[in-house]
């Protein structure tokens, strides 16, 4: 039994990495998209938008909706996932760390995850169903 499990997550596991990324890049997009545009709650719960230009709030929407969606669509996946994976570190320490040490208690629990899995595809890359893979190694 242990051996076809081992086989079968050996298997898997390009495509499960995928779908992290995928889900993960979504979840980021959605929460850039609902900071610009209101939707899904608008920002913060609150059902409106953040201010074009405002400092630090529109850049890190805008970060998430393209970075996200980068990340998501497997283009430029690393580098998209360093660059939010830094702006979510950014995100805990301005915002979240001076309230409480913990993240439970500050509010942040969310900017520690995307930070953490962010780095992780950035470690991992994008996986399968890339579409990287599709514009960029089918040239070969």
């Amino acid at each position: 039994m242990s051996a076809r499990l081992n086989t079968f997550t050996q298997r898997a596991t390009p495509h499960a990495l995928a779908l992290f990324r995928i889900v993960i890049g979504l979840l980021f997009a959605c929460h850039g998209a609902s900071s610009l545009f209101g939707v899904l709650g608008g920002a913060m719960g609150q059902g409106d938008t953040v201010p074009i230009g405002s400092w630090p709030h529109w850049y890190a929407a805008m970060i998430q909706l393209f970075g996200g969606t980068l990340v998501m669509l497997g283009l430029g996946t690393r580098t998209a996932a360093l660059v939010n994976s830094g702006s979510m570190a950014y995100a805990y320490f301005y915002v979240h760390q001076g309230i409480a040490l913990w993240p439970i208690q500050n509010g942040g629990e969310a900017s520690v995850m995307f930070c953490w899995a962010f780095l992780l595809i950035f470690f991992i890359g994008p996986g399968a169903w890339a579409l990287s893979h599709a514009l960029f190694c089918a040239r070969r």
